[in-house]
């Protein structure tokens, strides 16, 4: 009995595995911290394993840090849970050199973090912009923001971060397999479009649609309609519809304003949305970017499809186009650029000065080869097919891997890689239009490769402005600028008014600069961030915050097109003056009042009511009835 009693006073004296000690502390803080913005605190309590300390349920001392205030109510300090405690709402308000300490169960943890001002958090995007504002020149604007973040990042190291810039941002961008995948998909693409430009595929494509141009009206729906054709690349788009709808145009009394304006309103409008085009891995690369900063798994090509009916300035200013076009209704400058073309034949104002084309970009898209139209679509076809095939097949693969036997159109795009499959298709299309070429002796093998270098070759700007979106992304990440913002404008915006605003700095920005791209690589990675914690903040049900998030996207995406249509330093507005052989700011007075009109109806009936749950296809049918009323109540017909 004596020795029984002694076991039991021994186990009863021993430590439960609920109130055992760990061994170690760790603490997991982010690289700097903003004063007085919110930051996360993470602490591991492990055992002398190393493993977590799964039965530590202490609630910690902690010293150096305030838990934010949400609401009338005190922040409660929340207690470790399977050895882990996070602290969403940390806070300190003091910038310096700070120490924070951890006690609990008689240990403490001593840690230092870096705290500087929040304001110095949007500099890094600041900078570019304002630099693109200045300079016009996007890829010395993403630079200097990239190079300002690093200064702020790395210790104020003014030459030191030049470097950085190299080896921490452009490095990590590339080294991403996801960021390599979307390179090489644009390349690839690229290449494709040098193939079919030389061998005369794009002319052939052009020359189907010319044969319904018999009259005014003929003339400019089929100038519209070769934009749809010409999808793939806003360049080519532009240069090949200019120069071969010139002498149409002319012949039909058709105004080179007009010419111009139907030329550059069916570039980027129609690449920037289309399912492939030279665009597609740039945009789908900055949403994904957006995506991780978030934290969400939504493949990038699928909430790319899914923002499509949400980019209402695109796609109205294509149906005004072909209103104006059909209906033979003009208003404004454009109205006077007509009536002096039809009444005298006089395609060009008097005085005017007409753009010429001092580059050597035609040349890309003009050649004496033969005009066959399949030598342009087939390639095209192919990648559609394979692109849709390679999306199928790997969806639905994901989906039977993970034991789901039935499933949609939509669940299959959003386990699909789709990175894969864009991979798939854009090396399809380069082989079914060298196979052409050189099959139909049209290029000989070096000539077809030499084409295809070229198209490569024109993806390379392209690209390093991406891998400087990517870098530009990751330092507002790092320095927290979104966070900062949010910390700003919380009770502030009303996040279903997101949506508009995006589109209204995003057009003012990009009109400014004559950039779209840049214009989306500095806004994507702050406004996505933006709507996602406001939203959350504000209690949006998962349905309405999907909704403002994809109407931001959008946003960002239709706005940025708006400046590349009508800015007066934008690349496409210039080459669309000079292949249709217009006053450059004959061309931009005349179109501009459309294109103002296009983005007012866009912001009133399309980005307003659907980030309040209208469908998209609902604002887009009345925003074609208002454009059709105001050409009848403002517009004259042409005689």
């Amino acid at each position: 009995m004596r020795f029984t009693g002694l076991i039991l006073l021994i186990l009863l004296h021993l430590p439960s595995p609920s109130s055992a000690q760990p061994v170690s502390l760790e603490i997991k803080l982010p690289p700097i911290v903003l004063s007085g913005v919110n930051f996360t605190l993470e602490i591991a309590a492990r055992d002398s394993s190393g493993n977590p300390a799964v039965h530590f349920a202490k609630t910690p001392e902690l010293i150096g840090i305030e838990l934010n205030v949400i609401g009338d109510h005190p922040a409660a300090m929340p207690s470790f849970a399977k050895g882990k405690l996070v602290v969403e709402n940390a806070i300190i308000r003091e910038f310096g050199t700070r120490e924070i300490v951890v006690r609990v169960e008689g240990m403490e943890l001593r840690q230092s973090v870096r705290v500087i001002p929040g304001i110095l958090s949007i500099l890094p995007p600041l900078v570019a912009i304002l630099l693109a504002l200045i300079l016009r020149q996007v890829v010395v604007s993403l630079f200097a923001g990239i190079w300002v973040g690093a200064i702020i990042l790395f210790d104020y190291n003014i030459v030191g971060g030049i470097f950085r810039v190299l080896d921490h941002f452009i490095v990590k961008a590339l080294s991403d397999v996801s960021h390599m995948k979307i390179i090489l998909f644009s390349m690839l693409f690229g290449g494709m479009v040098g193939v079919i430009s030389k061998n005369g595929g794009t002319i052939g494509i052009a020359n189907l649609i010319t044969r319904y141009a018999k009259n005014a009206r003929g003339g400019q729906v089929s100038a519209w309609a070769m934009s749809f054709v010409m999808f793939f690349d806003d360049y080519a788009n532009v240069l090949v519809r200019g120069n071969l709808m010139r002498p149409i145009t002319d012949r039909l009394r058709i105004s080179r304003e007009k010419l111009s304006f139907i030329v550059d309103a069916g570039a980027a409008t129609v690449t920037s949305v289309f399912l492939i085009s030279t665009w597609i891995g740039y945009e789908v690369g900055l949403i994904e970017q957006g995506l991780k900063l978030i934290g969400s798994n939504e493949d990038a090509y699928s909430v790319f499809l899914q923002t499509i009916p949400y980019r209402f300035y695109p796609i109205l200013t294509m149906i005004l186009v072909f209103l104006v076009s059909y209906l033979g209704r003009d208003f404004g400058p454009m109205l006077t650029a007509e009536r002096r073309a039809r009444a005298t034949g006089e395609v060009l104002r008097e005085g005017s000065q007409p753009a010429v084309d001092l580059t050597d970009t035609t040349s890309q898209y003009t050649t004496d080869k033969p005009a066959r139209w399949y030598n342009g679509l087939l390639p095209i076809i192919a990648i559609l097919a394979v692109g849709i095939y390679g999306l199928y097949s790997t969806g639905t693969a994901a989906l039977q891997d993970a034991g789901i036997e039935t499933y949609t159109i939509g669940e299959i795009i959003s386990k699909s890689d789709s990175y894969a499959a864009l991979l798939w298709a854009s090396f399809t299309g380069c082989l079914v239009a060298i196979v052409l070429s050189v099959g139909q002796r049209i290029l000989k093998v070096t000539e077809a490769i030499d084409a295809w270098f070229n198209g490569l070759k024109s993806m390379l700007l392209a690209m390093l402005i991406l891998v400087l979106a990517w870098s530009i992304g990751a330092v507002t990440e790092e320095v927290n600028t979104a966070g900062y913002l949010v910390q700003i404008l919380r009770g502030t915006i009303e996040p279903h008014w997101l949506p508009v605003l995006t589109f209204l700095i995003a057009a003012v920005i990009s009109f400014a600069t004559g950039t779209s791209w840049g214009t989306m690589a500095i806004m994507m990675p702050l406004v996505i961030p933006l709507a996602h914690t406001l939203g959350l903040d504000a209690r949006l049900s998962p349905v309405d915050l999907e909704i403002v998030l994809h109407g931001v996207i959008s946003s960002v995406l239709a706005g940025a097109v708006f400046g590349d249509h009508c800015s007066p330093i934008s690349d496409t507005t210039i080459l669309s003056s000079m292949a249709s052989a217009c006053d450059h700011i004959d061309h931009v007075r005349t179109q501009l009042p459309y294109a103002l009109l296009a983005a007012v109806i866009g912001m009133i009936v399309g980005d307003i009511p659907t980030a309040f749950g209208l469908s998209p296809w609902i604002s887009i049918a009345v925003g074609t009835a208002i454009m059709i009323g105001f050409l009848y109540l403002f517009g004259k017909k042409i005689d």
